[in-house]
């Protein structure tokens, strides 16, 4: 068996560790109708579990989507926990509030924000998040970071989607706009005395860092 086939068959395992219910199922199949791509099960797992270490009760998210990296947190997050998500498109957010009603959850455990990631961020509260999670627009990474480390608690966590790119960030001769972003956002992180950060090999790549100051 070659190593891309053994990875391969790593990343099905790791996807298929906790595999989907019905509503998680709905909500994929309304990120495909909507042509959004939905978070693998392996990161949104990972999330789930992030929030729920935490015991998180005041979560960011950046990207809402059709719901599905939300679904996630909202599983993971306290009971009395509530989930703001910020999506520019406001057909996204619908299928998002389908999604979170439809699995249970009341209107108060969300807020959806429809606007401009960079533009709400800094309107919410400094310091008063245990986890922000970030899936929008790779080429404003770099932006998220320095906003989101500003919402954290001590020992809250910022989590990034996708840092890998298929590859594209470890590759030298790519210099496009997004993966430099990503470069930069990944070198921010680790040299920035405040976080203790994590690369994880799992949903395209996600890095990872709690505020330890």
């Amino acid at each position: 068996m070659s190593s891309g086939t053994q990875a391969a068959t790593g990343a099905e395992y790791v996807d298929g560790y906790v595999p989907d219910d019905d509503q998680l199922a709905a909500a994929r199949a309304r990120a495909v109708d909507l042509g959004c791509a939905p978070l693998a099960p392996g990161a949104g797992g990972t999330l789930r579990f992030l929030a729920a270490t935490l015991g998180a009760r005041a979560v960011v998210e950046v990207g809402t989507g059709s719901g599905v990296s939300g679904l996630y947190l909202l599983r993971g997050m306290a009971a009395d926990g509530v989930l703001t998500s910020i999506d520019v498109e406001p057909e996204y957010q619908r299928a998002a509030r389908k999604t979170f009603l439809e699995a249970g959850y009341p209107p108060g455990r969300m807020r959806l924000i429809v606007g401009r990631a960079l533009d709400v961020l800094p309107r919410l509260t400094p310091g008063g998040y245990d986890l922000v999670f970030v899936d929008a627009a790779r080429i404003e990474y770099p932006g998220y970071y320095e906003q989101g480390v500003a919402l954290l608690r001590r020992g809250g966590i910022i989590v990034f989607h996708q840092v890998l790119a298929g590859g594209r960030v470890t590759d030298p001769a790519r210099r496009d706009p997004e993966t430099l972003a990503l470069r930069e956002v990944a070198r921010a992180i680790r040299e920035d005395d405040r976080l203790v950060p994590a690369l994880l090999p799992v949903g395209g790549g996600l890095l990872c860092a709690t505020a330890c100051s």
